[in-house]
């Protein structure tokens, strides 16, 4: 093969007489043969497409003619052995020349090698371009043995060199890597045919169509370039003429460099210039729809700035006007704030100059909309009647005291202050018992607007301060929302489930609602959508929630709490009398008098059918035979229909819970403890074993952290206290000890049940069954002290629900009984301990 060499076209056979025209050849080639300029790093993505090929029409061009210089430059040999120049987002094809920036020290050292020898270099292209220092294994096999014609240094200690492409290498292997990588090399050579077959032909003629058709899609002059094209009549050297100007990802690049034979690498050259031709067309048609609608734009505008200045001479203004007028009307009776109004006659500014049917125009008169049906000044006149709103408290919930006397001292509070803000309220209990219905009546008695937002799953930040008027959709967020359809800026909003807030990649609810509920900001909130303040202080806000642990303590420590427990049997019958049975009964078509259910077979319900905190399921089981009842009056029976215990069983069916399950006696390692869950109290099995072994302490029953440590907590007070209950000083070592809580599949957790696990430990090890009536709750110290726990109240309902007859509590949650009830208190004995030593005796009904 002859030397290539880099002429300029007009002067193929001469060669430039001086040293300053050589350099200047040289620097043209530079300029305008090779790619685009490529740093070590990478190709610049947007000159890497074909139209580069243009530069090499009007540059200089390869040629395998003689010159009369070749005999200064005999053909260059490949050797066997080359350094190594990884470069990154680049595949180097033959006869390509490139300029690159090298500027990492192996490189550099390796640039310095070649230049020191026969100038060749072997270019690999790195399969991770992300890597700073490959290794071998980082690097494609297949790369180009370059000649560097030309190098630079530059002021940062980079070099800059100009590279051209001589021959495809296969690296066999790595011979050294530092001071930089050397590779013993194969090289590639390439069979051309000796001539080319119809098929071939065929080939190189649809890919020089394809190349045409590209320039012409990308308004490039194709003349001079497929002149160049057409002079290169081999299929190899032509399919890397095209691929070096073509946009590829590295992979396809590489695919193409590795194929040997020229007709295969042409062919995927040709699938390349396929895509490419795809791209460019959608390309051009986007383009052209682009200028098109721009064109019909300012024809648009022009129109119809003709159209009102017309109307406007002949006093016809239109629909058009009467709507801006309306929308100006409703701005001055909205009686909004000054910097309010500023920005909603600002945006009716811009309305008067859209084209009513655009798509902008649209999006200002939905914002307009909301703008001036806001209740920005209206609100409604508080109840300040202390003794009407108690009995419409009284009349809608049955006990509740602490609610109540709240919302009655801040309607004192607000008739001796009329400007003071609104509270910030949150009922936490269990499901059932009358959260949601008691904000109700709480706006009820205060003469106030209800609005209720149900915050259980939300976690997108704009359902709460809204979404930019820049999306489609757009909107405002839920509070704004509830404001509008409560038509006052002062209505009672309950955020129910607060405390079942989500989060993800769309914001955090919870910190937006932190402005929302801080009475000192809350009074200018701002909306996304509205971009103007809103006044919140006038808006009473309660929110619900089963359990506190999952709100974020920001949020918390903004609110006021006010824990609403679980009932007793006696409360439950009562708010049935008085609140369910009326309801079911109206619901199913009956009259009051038709149905007669006695409290004998309501407290069985309650026993029997029901075991839950709040009063949900109660609801449902009188719904149920207040429904059975209904029917048979369709089939023509008579009432009233009386409901005494022995009917229960009959309407209801057999029931899930009998008092005689209790069990009356306990094996030996089994204790009761007591547990608070968000739904109500809950009675807790304790079971221990023991067994030969080498002392390991074995717990199931899907225990979290803290209970796994309150057993072992409570493994070390029996050991420490051996002696006093008469057990071997050496059954940790001698034995293993299982403890087991059933109800394996429900997670449990919490310090409340040490005292329980101390008592199935030692119940075991001595052998020795605890009561069956007795149920414990409270957490343990190393010291043998009982500390105090939450959720009494629960408990202790859960402990009288069962039908137990004792309940033992730290000595510290003494004052806590205050909030139970004394018929409560009445049916069952509450015993209170300070220290573990005391809870042996009264479990085993032994005297002190």
């Amino acid at each position: 093969m002859k030397a290539l060499r880099l002429v300029r076209r007009k002067d193929r056979n001469k060669s430039p007489e001086n040293a300053k025209e050589r350099e200047e050849a040289t620097s043209g080639a530079v300029r305008e043969a090779s790619a685009p300029e490529v740093k070590e790093r990478g190709r610049s993505r947007k000159t890497t497409s074909l139209a580069a090929l243009e530069n090499i029409a009007h540059g200089p061009i390869f040629s395998e003619e003689p010159t009369e210089h070749d005999d200064e430059h005999p053909k260059a040999e490949i050797p066997g052995e080359l350094p190594v120049l990884p470069v990154r987002d680049i595949v180097v094809f033959n006869y390509m020349i490139l300029p690159l920036f090298v500027g990492r020290d192996k490189s550099v050292k390796a640039v310095e090698a070649a230049l020191s020898g026969d100038r060749q270099i072997l270019i690999l292209t790195q399969r991770d371009e992300k890597l700073d220092d490959p290794e071998p294994r980082d690097l494609y096999e297949t790369g180009t043995v370059g000649m560097i014609m030309r190098m630079l240094k530059m002021p940062d200690g980079r070099l800059k060199v100009l590279i051209q492409g001589l021959a495809r290498a296969r690296v066999k292997r790595f011979l050294s890597s530092e001071p930089h990588y050397v590779a013993k090399i194969e090289a590639i050579h390439e069979q051309q045919p000796k001539e080319l077959t119809p098929e071939q032909e065929a080939l190189v003629r649809s890919a020089r169509e394809q190349s045409e058709k590209i320039l012409s899609l990308r308004g490039v002059s194709s003349s001079d370039i497929m002149s160049v094209l057409n002079s290169v009549q081999d299929p190899g050297r032509l399919a890397d003429l095209i691929a070096s100007n073509l946009r590829m990802r590295i992979e396809d690049a590489q695919a193409i460099l590795e194929r040997e034979d020229p007709i295969d690498r042409l062919k995927l050259v040709s699938s390349q210039l396929v895509k490419e031709v795809e791209v460019a067309s959608m390309q051009n048609k986007i383009q052209s729809m682009a200028k098109e609608g721009m064109d019909k734009a300012q024809r648009d505008f022009y129109l119809r700035e003709q159209l009102k200045a017309i109307k406007k001479e002949l006093g016809d203004t239109g629909d058009d006007a009467e709507e801006i007028e309306e929308y100006r009307e409703a701005i001055l009776k909205a009686k909004m704030p000054k910097d309010v109004r500023r920005e909603a006659e600002k945006q009716l500014k811009r309305l008067e100059t859209m084209h009513p049917e655009s798509s902008e125009a649209t999006v200002v008169r939905t914002y307009l909309d909301w703008m001036t049906e806001l209740p920005w000044r209206k609100q409604s006149r508080d109840r300040l009647d202390i003794k009407e709103a108690a009995r419409i408290l009284d009349e809608d919930h049955y006990d509740l005291e602490k609610v109540k006397e709240r919302i009655l001292e801040y309607l004192s509070v607000r008739k001796l202050n009329p400007d003071m803000k609104g509270p910030i309220l949150c009922f936490v209990g269990p499901p059932g018992v009358g959260k949601t219905s008691l904000g109700r009546s709480i706006s009820r008695s205060l003469g106030r607007r209800f609005h209720r937002m149900s915050l259980g799953g939300m976690r997108d930040e704009a359902e709460i301060r809204g979404h930019r008027r820049t999306y489609i959709g757009s909107m405002p967020g839920r509070i704004i929302q509830g404001i509008k359809q409560a038509g006052t800026r002062n209505p009672v909003i309950m955020l129910d489930e607060v405390d079942k807030l989500g989060s993800d990649f769309r914001g955090d609810p919870s910190s937006a609602l932190l402005e929302v509920l801080d009475p000192e900001q809350n009074f200018s909130f701002t909306d996304h959508y509205l971009n103007v303040p809103f006044d919140l202080s006038k808006v009473m806000f309660i929110c619900t929630a089963n359990a506190l642990d999952t709100i974020p303590r920001p949020l918390l420590d903004r609110m006021e709490t006010l824990r609403i427990e679980g009932y007793t049997e006696q409360e439950k019958v009562k708010i049935a009398r008085r609140y369910l049975l009326p309801r079911q009964v109206s619901e199913n078509g009956l009259q009051d008098e038709e149905m007669v259910i006695s409290d004998a077979a309501l407290s069985k319900i309650v026993r029997e059918y029901t075991r839950e905190a709040g009063l949900r399921n109660m609801e449902r089981e009188v719904g149920r035979i207040c429904r059975k009842a209904a029917r048979r009056k369709a089939e023509g029976a008579a009432g009233p229909f009386k409901i005494a215990p022995k009917d229960v069983e009959r309407y209801l069916g057999v029931p899930p819970f009998r008092e005689d399950e209790k069990e009356l006696e306990l094996p030996p390692g089994v204790a009761l403890g007591l547990a608070w869950t968000p739904y109500g109290g809950e009675i807790l099995h304790i079971e221990a074993s023991s067994m030969q072994g080498k002392g390991k302490l074995i717990l199931t029953g899907k225990l979290g952290d803290v209970m796994k440590e309150s057993a072992q907590a409570a493994q070390s007070i029996a050991r420490a206290r051996a002696g006093r209950y008469g057990l071997d000083p050496e059954f940790a070592e001698k034995h293993d000890l299982h403890i087991h809580v059933p109800a394996g599949a429900t997670p449990k957790d919490g310090p409340s049940a040490g005292i329980a696990l101390v008592t199935a430990l030692l119940s075991c090890l001595t052998n020795t069954p605890v009561r069956a009536d007795l149920a414990m709750t409270g957490e343990i110290s190393l010291r043998g002290r009982v500390l105090p726990v939450g959720g009494i109240k629960e408990k202790i309902l859960a402990a009288v629900s069962q039908g137990l007859s004792t309940v033992v509590i730290p000595a510290q949650n003494e004052k806590d009984l205050e909030e139970i009830p004394k018929e409560l208190r009445k049916k069952i004995e509450i015993r209170t301990i300070e220290r573990v030593e005391e809870i042996w005796p009264i479990a085993t009904g032994q005297s002190q």
